[in-house]
């Protein structure tokens, strides 16, 4: 009886290609036209449509948002592909337990603007360190901040 080893082949390169297609379709093309139009479209709406004379006017769109914009800006800012990619392996490694970081982070983050959202309305600040500032008195403060972010 012949024992003959039979060893697994290696794929074949072009099966491990994450884009196969070399070329675009008209139906791709079309799509990425339609994108961008449709971000030009929305740039300049906006453009047109907010005050930009003062710094309230263009960081803050004069405060004249909608709540949803918002909060989709700041989803976006907080979650990339990256925090995606590192749950998504955390998760793997370690279990579901890692859902509870963004469970409890989603209770902290409606319970503070529950609670400290009012109090910058109220005092008409924008930023966390203006808000130090008109609080505490003085510049000591913005420079203490500016070296603390240096190092988070």
């Amino acid at each position: 009886m012949e024992s003959a080893t039979i060893s697994p082949q290696p794929p074949q390169s072009d099966s491990l290609e994450a884009f196969p297609q070399k070329s675009m379709e008209p139906a791709d093309i079309a799509v990425l036209v339609l994108y961008f139009l449709f971000v030009l479209a929305v740039g300049l709406w906006s453009t047109v449509r907010t005050k930009r004379d003062t710094v309230k006017g263009y960081f803050l769109a004069g405060g004249d948002m909608v709540w949803w914009p918002v909060g989709a800006s700041l989803f976006a800012s907080n979650v990339g592909s990256g925090h995606f990619i590192g749950l998504a392996g955390s998760g793997a490694a370690v279990g579901i337990s890692v859902a509870a970081y963004e469970l409890n982070g989603l209770f902290s983050v409606l319970m503070l603007a529950w609670v400290f959202l009012p109090i910058y309305i109220a005092g008409q600040v924008t930023t966390m360190p203006e808000y130090l500032r008109r609080r505490f008195g003085g510049n000591r403060i913005s420079i203490t901040l500016a070296v603390l972010y240096l190092f988070i």
